[in-house]
């Protein structure tokens, strides 16, 4: 039987006792938002939320609802606003795509909105009695989180953590959710959520590339390489975790 770790499905005595043990929230910055023609609208929640469901087997802790809203770059355009991958696309060298609204994503919040209620949901999250959070997922809404650790720690006494991975030269190759629905997205789907993603919606034409994705060809991904980024992040973060468990005693 499958161990139950996301918030919604534990009655009181579950989460009491998943609490005890390890007090770590993990938090899926979701959006519904446009990932290619191959990718479903929830991509961004998606991926963080089966990592927060492997790392909280692992090494403890529950799994919130993944957030549907996130900040974003907008733009208005001819009287309509352009949010995201919409406009100011973050194009390969040499790709161009006109301005406009792509199908299916409903996400965007202000800054100032998203912070007031990211501050509310931390407020809950440690009125609950959580010491560690760990949140991933939509970039920008991550970055928010990241930016501000110093704060979270000040105002709710949480330790905070994101799954980024940085060296001097910039992502490794194994970095969890960069790029927006090229290979490395596209691979961690594969991985995950196989029966989510249709690679038959990409053209076959090499000239074609897909439409809103950055910063490298979608079609190029592979299940196997997405599995080795949950594996390595899953180990990471891991030891991480176990580091941040053991310094709260």
């Amino acid at each position: 039987m499958t161990e139950k770790v996301l918030y919604a499905e534990l009655i009181p005595q579950e989460f009491r006792e998943r609490l005890a043990a390890a007090p770590i929230a993990y938090l899926p910055l979701g959006t519904i938002e446009w990932h290619g023609e191959h990718l479903p609208l929830g991509t961004d929640g998606f991926q963080p939320l089966h990592l927060f469901q492997k790392l909280a087997e692992k090494v403890g802790g529950i799994v919130l609802p993944m957030l549907f809203v996130g900040p974003d770059r907008m733009v208005e355009e001819e009287g309509r606003e352009l949010y995201g991958m919409d406009a100011g696309q973050l194009r390969p060298p040499g790709i161009q795509y006109p301005n406009q609204q792509l199908a299916g994503s409903a996400y965007r919040v202000s800054d100032d909105l998203f912070g007031q209620l990211f501050r509310a949901i931390l407020k809950q999250i440690a009125r609950a009695g959580f010491k560690i959070l760990v949140a991933h997922g939509h970039g920008p809404s991550g970055r928010y989180f990241s930016s501000k650790f110093d704060e979270w720690k000040r105002d709710f006494g949480l330790d905070c953590f994101h799954c980024w991975e940085w060296t001097e030269e910039g992502d490794t190759l194994l970095s969890f959710q960069t790029g927006h629905a090229g290979v490395n997205e596209t691979s961690t789907m594969m991985a995950a959520y196989p029966h989510l993603v249709q690679m038959n919606r990409l053209s076959a034409e090499p000239n074609e590339f897909p439409l809103g994705t950055s910063p490298d060809d979608a079609r190029d991904a592979t299940p196997e390489h997405g599995q080795a980024i949950i594996n390595h992040q899953i180990e990471r973060m891991s030891a991480i975790l176990t580091k941040a468990l053991a310094a709260l005693s």
